[in-house]
């Protein structure tokens, strides 16, 4: 008998294939951030290891295809010409952070913000007004 449910069904089957990417580190002209905004159309507000917070572009192959959050780690490449800003091009999982908090290569006080669902941020709370 041929499966049911037609190609929605086998579409939503997560099966772990035991594949795991080769770990990332931190090259010439890129640096470690952390998610702490969304602002909409691609962009996020970065802090970054080094001290500056940055707006983050997520480059155009990623787009539509990984789901970015607040509090998640990302690796971010820097402008020559433009020091506040900079494109997101790698999201780490959660292993992996953990992986390069031991290496050495995040800050010991690196904590992943874990985001429970049904919270609301500060930052993401709106007001209308009434006219």
């Amino acid at each position: 008998m041929p499966p049911k449910g037609g190609k929605k069904g086998r579409r939503g089957a997560n099966k772990d294939t035991g594949f795991s990417r080769e770990l990332l580190i931190k090259e010439d002209g890129q640096e470690y951030a952390q998610i702490t905004r969304i602002l909409g159309n691609g962009r996020f507000e970065c802090r970054c290891f080094d001290g500056q917070t940055r707006i983050g572009k997520v480059r155009g192959k990623m787009n539509k295809r990984v789901w970015i959050e607040n509090g998640n780690l990302v690796l971010v490449g820097l402008r020559d010409y433009q020091d506040g800003k900079g494109d997101i091009f790698h999201k780490f999982t959660d292993d992996e952070a953990r992986k390069l908090k031991n290496l050495g290569e995040l800050p010991s006080d690196f904590i992943a913000k874990e985001v429970k669902e049904g919270e609301e941020d500060e930052e993401c709370s709106f007001e209308f007004d009434t006219i």
